[in-house]
């Protein structure tokens, strides 16, 4: 009995900590889900209509259905990262990819697209991926953010039981916060940009641990997202800030032409890839026949 109180302590502090840790997360999936109709069933492939129909009432529409997903594969993500957690320690190599992939995520949703110019509305659309594509992009941006949540969780205490019980209480609760993130892009549609610029936050903050090992605070990161956000919100509605436009048009020039290097270094070995799928293709068809 005499553990119950700093068990408790614990808990707490751990559905604190991935309060904080998961702004982010909770911000970005908002956005991402936020273009998906709330009045449509999801679609699911013909063999799989029966189970739709069933699971339909569980779920809801496409909107809160990716959300509960993504809840689900939240909880399965953890548990594997929880057990995980020493071969992440010893392995920085896994948070630089997740850093690479963050940074290219957020320059393909923030560069200046083709045919835009500084006359163009403030906010940009972000694109609109189909049911399926969203759960995907949620669930692997939810791994790659579970990283540091789950490190910073084992490090309060070696109990594995008690860091699951903090852990999956925090996921709840930033799955609520996403929830309420995405009808507020509704209404600020400035937030679809502020998200993915917390994605690129959160993709250099990673660079600058594993690279040049800076450690940045829980609460500096937490300030820093906070900040991103309500800087997004001022400029959005002063009048004053939109005079700079002319630099976020710059920089998202810049990040286009970035985008456009890293295709062309990436060409040849997409077109290997796809000759391969080519020839893979073609052998299995040779056999059927």
């Amino acid at each position: 009995m005499n553990d119950v109180g700093p068990t408790l302590v614990i808990i707490l502090q751990l559905i604190f900590l991935e309060g904080i840790l998961s702004i982010d997360n909770a911000a970005v999936i908002g956005a991402l889900v936020s273009p998906l109709p709330d009045d449509k069933h999801v679609e699911w492939p013909a063999a799989l209509q029966r189970v739709g129909e069933w699971l339909h009432p569980v779920l809801g529409n496409q909107r809160i259905a990716a959300l509960r997903v993504g809840l689900l594969g939240a909880y399965v993500g953890r548990g594997l990262m929880l057990f995980l957690t020493s071969f992440i320690i010893n392995n920085s190599w896994i948070k630089l990819v997740g850093a690479a992939y963050l940074i290219h995520l957020a320059f393909d949703n923030l560069e200046d697209k083709p045919g835009s110019s500084e006359g163009d509305e403030q906010v940009r659309p972000i694109k609109v991926q189909t049911f399926w594509a969203t759960v995907l992009t949620v669930e692997t941006m939810d791994l790659i953010f579970s990283i540091d949540n789950v490190v910073a969780a084992v490090s309060l205490s070696n109990k594995l039981w008690v860091v699951m019980i903090g852990v999956a209480i925090g996921i709840l609760t930033m799955r609520f916060a996403a929830g309420i993130f995405s009808y507020a892009v509704q209404r600020e549609p400035i937030l679809q940009q502020a998200a993915y610029i917390l994605v690129l936050n959160i993709g250099v903050e990673l660079i600058l641990q594993q690279v040049w090992h800076i450690e940045i605070a829980d609460l500096t990161r937490f300030a820093i997202s906070a900040s991103t956000i309500i800087l997004s919100l001022a400029y959005a509605h002063s009048p004053f800030l939109q005079k700079f436009r002319f630099v976020l048009n710059w920089l998202a020039h810049g990040i286009g032409i970035i985008n456009e290097l890293v295709d062309w270094i990436l060409a040849p070995l997409r077109g290997l890839f796809g000759l391969f799928v080519a020839m893979f293709k073609s052998a299995s068809k040779s056999e059927v026949a």
